[in-house]
C-alpha cells in the first residue's frame, strides 16, 4: 500500500473542513455539554504512552464522570483487570481523549485533554458504590470539547434495536448554544436525509 507521506496531499484528497466542524469546538464544559456529558454511562478513555496509545471503556451505572468544573472531569477508576494500561499512560504522558456514549444517541461528546491521576481523600471520597471507592480517580483538563457528527453511528446502526434520547441536547442546539442565529431546528430536522448519501 502506499501511504500519504505529507499534510498537504492529505488536505488536498479531502478538502476544506465543513465550517460546523470548527466552530462547535469549545475550550470548557457550557451548560448545554455539562448535561450531555452528565447523561452518559459509558465513555472511551484514549491515552498514549511510550509503549503506544491504549483506548478502554469506562462506564458507570450513573453519570461516568462528575464535572468539578467548567474546566475539570472526574473519572473514577473503578475495579478491573490491573492491567492499569490507561493509568499507566497518563502518569509517563497525560495526553488523553474521551468519548461519551448514550444508548439510541448516534451524536457522541469528545474531550481532549491532559490527565492526571490522583489519589488525594477530597477526589477518591466523591465516589461511592456499594460502599466502595475507587483506588484512584483521573483528573482530567479540558483543552476542547465537540460532538462528533452521527455519520458513524448512523452507518453501524448500533441503536435501531431500542433506546431514547433522554432529553439530552440535539447537535443543532449545541451548535446554536454557540451561535444564537443558527437555525437548530432545521439542522436537526434535516441532518438524516443531508447525511444519506454522504455515508460512503
Amino acid at each position: 500500500m502506499t501511504p500519504v507521506t505529507d499534510i498537504a496531499t492529505l488536505e488536498t484528497l479531502y478538502g476544506d473542513p465543513v465550517p460546523q466542524s470548527l466552530t462547535k469546538v469549545v475550550s470548557h464544559i457550557t451548560p448545554h455539554y455539562a448535561k450531555w456529558i452528565g447523561a452518559s454511562r459509558l465513555v472511551m478513555v484514549s491515552t498514549v504512552g511510550p509503549d503506544g496509545t491504549d483506548c478502554s471503556p469506562r462506564g458507570d451505572v450513573g453519570p461516568v464522570v462528575r464535572l468539578a468544573d467548567t474546566t475539570t472531569l472526574l473519572l473514577p477508576d473503578w475495579r478491573g483487570n490491573n492491567r492499569i494500561d490507561t493509568l499507566r499512560n497518563i502518569v509517563t504522558d497525560g495526553r488523553i481523549s474521551l468519548l461519551f456514549m448514550i444508548p439510541g444517541v448516534t451524536t457522541v461528546v469528545r474531550v481532549n485533554g491532559k490527565a492526571i491521576v490522583t489519589v488525594d481523600p477530597s477526589a477518591v471520597e466523591q465516589f461511592v458504590q456499594n460502599g466502595n471507592h475507587p483506588r484512584s480517580v483521573v483528573a482530567v483538563t479540558v483543552r476542547d470539547v465537540y460532538f462528533q457528527c452521527a455519520k458513524a453511528l448512523m452507518r453501524s446502526q448500533i441503536w435501531t434495536e431500542g433506546g431514547g434520547h433522554n432529553g439530552v441536547p440535539t447537535p443543532g442546539e449545541l451548535l446554536r448554544e454557540r451561535d444564537a442565529t443558527f437555525d437548530s431546528d432545521d439542522y436537526d430536522t434535516h441532518y438524516a436525509e443531508r447525511a444519506e448519501p454522504k455515508m460512503w
